[in-house]
């Protein structure tokens, strides 16, 4: 049975419980009504009726969410996982011994806050669904009852702008061309091009064999992806969503690689893009930004980095009218959703000028 009691200005229940023959009751306050202290308690009771046990011993948030991490996320990529352990890293120096119990929402609104002024709005909105997850864990064991991350407002630094992201076709075009002039090319070179051409990642890329390249389809198979950082798996892995395809390539780019192959001697990891003098045994999204950054300046191109060959490639099918579902296919996403909301801004963009061609095409009808 329960009683309430009045404190200061918020309400307290005690359930009363026997364990092992000696009184252990249940305590908990800070409710703001005695109706909201009932309610709870009768929860509680519910499933205490259930055979539910309560966990009444304060249990540290940074605690729990290493165990969390350990119990529940045995089957991600290595990459993930350094993520899942940054947001750890973050609770520490946060939350530091406070008990996943003592956290209210106001209280994680405001940690949300705090982090969100160093930090991208997507960086935060991470963080808080790693957060989120495990809080619904916690609930499903009894620890807590009530979900502090739900409605949270998440904020950030502003990231880059949808233009900031990537190349436009003439951009694209102009860097193409300067870089297949070039009489003497440099691996990263090769990659910058294909990064361009393909809008592959940048580890699916570093993954290739010469025996992925068909130049008599004119096509690549894309099976595999290679660890390149000390966050990613070691040597060959599975492709981002474990996904493999094969695209079709443009014959120019296709008879850039065959005679790259003729003229370099094969190695011994079979690595297209292979480096002897790298820790990875391949060239480094550092040097291949730097020669991407040289070329741009020369170009006086505006700054963008490797990875934005991809977003560029992308942006240039769909603006030439290529279909949202064949794009989606082509990069690897893992459903269309992905592809649409990465390139919303490429949707709006598209509306304008089909808004503008609609108009027009009636307009032309007029004798």
């Amino acid at each position: 049975m329960a009683s309430f009691t009045k404190r200061g200005k918020t309400w307290q229940y005690t359930i009363s419980r026997m364990v092992n023959g000696k009184s252990k009751p249940i305590r908990k306050g800070g409710f703001k009504t005695k109706r909201e202290a009932q309610a709870a308690a009768a929860d509680i009771e519910s499933k205490m009726n259930k055979g539910f046990s309560p966990i009444t011993q304060k249990v540290p948030f940074n605690e729990y969410f290493e165990a969390w991490i350990k119990t529940y996320k045995t089957d991600i990529k290595e990459n993930t996982l350094a993520r899942y352990n940054n947001s750890l890293h973050t609770i520490n120096e946060y939350f530091n011994d406070t008990a996943i119990q003592d956290i209210t929402k106001q209280s994680y609104q405001s940690f949300l806050n705090e982090y969100a002024k160093n930090h991208a709005k997507e960086t935060t909105r991470k963080l808080n669904t790693h957060i989120r997850s495990c809080v619904l864990n916690a609930i499903d064991e009894g620890i807590i009852h009530v979900n502090f991350t739900r409605g949270a407002v998440v904020t950030g630094k502003q990231g880059k702008s949808n233009d900031e992201k990537y190349l436009n076709y003439d951009e694209s075009q102009k860097l193409l061309n300067a870089i297949s002039e070039k009489k003497k090319k440099a691996l990263t070179d090769y990659l910058i091009i294909l990064a361009l051409t393909s809008g592959m990642r940048f580890g699916e890329m570093v993954g290739l064999t010469r025996k992925d390249f068909d130049f008599t389809n004119n096509t690549i198979n894309i099976n595999k992806t290679w660890g390149y950082t000390n966050k990613m798996h070691k040597g060959w892995g599975e492709t981002k969503t474990g996904e493999q395809r094969v695209i079709k390539m443009d014959k120019q780019t296709m008879e850039l690689f065959k005679d790259l192959f003729e003229k370099r001697p094969e190695n011994i990891k079979k690595l297209v893009f292979y480096s002897p003098s790298s820790k990875y045994h391949v060239i480094s999204n550092s040097a291949v930004n730097k020669q991407l950054k040289e070329m741009l300046g020369k170009l006086k191109i505006k700054q963008v980095t490797i990875h934005s060959m991809r977003h560029t490639h992308a942006s240039v099918l769909l603006y030439q009218g290529v279909s949202f579902y064949y794009v989606s296919k082509r990069l690897g996403h893992k459903d269309i959703e992905t592809t649409l909301n990465t390139y919303s801004h490429v949707i709006k963009e598209m509306e304008e000028r089909d808004e503008n061609m609609s108009a027009e095409t009636f307009k032309r009808m007029y004798v």
